[in-house]
C-alpha cells in the first residue's frame, strides 16, 4: 500500500482515531533487530480537568513483515496534543495499536508520564515475551526526579 504521508504534505490528524498510519515492508525480513522511537516531549490532556499531562515515550519493537512509517507515527502521537485520556489508556492504547495493525514480532512501550497531583505515573506494556536473542536495551529514563 502507498504510504498517505511520505514525501507529501500531510495535515495534523484531529484525533488519535482520524490518524492513519502507514507500514512499509520491513527491508530486513530475515533479520532479527529492534527498532527505537522516543518522543521526549509527548502531550495529552487529563480527561477530568482538560489541563495537559507530559510523557516521555519510548517505544521498542522487533519487526514482523513491516515497519511503522515514523513521519506517520509522529503525527498519530501529536494528535493525542487534544485528546483526553487517562495515562495508562493512552499508554496501552497506543501499544495495542501498534502491535494490531503493524504485527511486529514484539513490542513494548514506556510512558514515563511527568508529575501530576505530585506524583508521576509511570505505565508500562509489552505484547508478550521478546523472541529469543533479540538484544533489548535499557530505555534510559531514568526514574523521577525533575527528568
Amino acid at each position: 500500500m502507498e504510504p498517505k504521508h511520505l514525501g507529501k504534505q500531510s495535515a495534523l490528524p484531529s484525533s488519535p482515531d482520524e490518524a492513519v498510519l502507514d507500514y512499509v515492508p520491513n527491508p530486513r525480513p530475515d533479520e532479527l533487530y529492534l527498532v527505537r522511537f522516543a518522543a521526549p516531549e509527548f502531550t495529552s490532556l487529563c480527561p477530568i480537568t482538560g489541563q495537559p499531562d507530559f510523557a516521555h515515550l519510548v517505544i521498542d519493537y522487533a519487526p514482523g513483515e513491516t515497519i511503522v512509517e515514523s513521519k506517520s507515527l509522529k503525527l498519530f502521537l501529536s494528535a493525542f496534543r487534544n485528546h483526553g485520556a487517562f495515562h495508562e489508556d493512552v499508554t496501552v492504547g497506543i501499544g495495542k495499536r501498534l502491535t494490531g495493525e503493524m504485527k511486529p514480532q514484539w513490542l513494548r512501550i514506556g510512558g514515563y508520564w511527568y508529575p501530576r497531583g505530585g506524583m508521576p505515573i509511570d505505565v508500562f506494556w509489552q505484547s508478550g515475551s521478546p523472541p529469543g536473542g533479540l538484544w533489548i536495551p535499557d530505555q534510559g529514563v531514568p526514574a523521577y526526579r525533575g527528568r
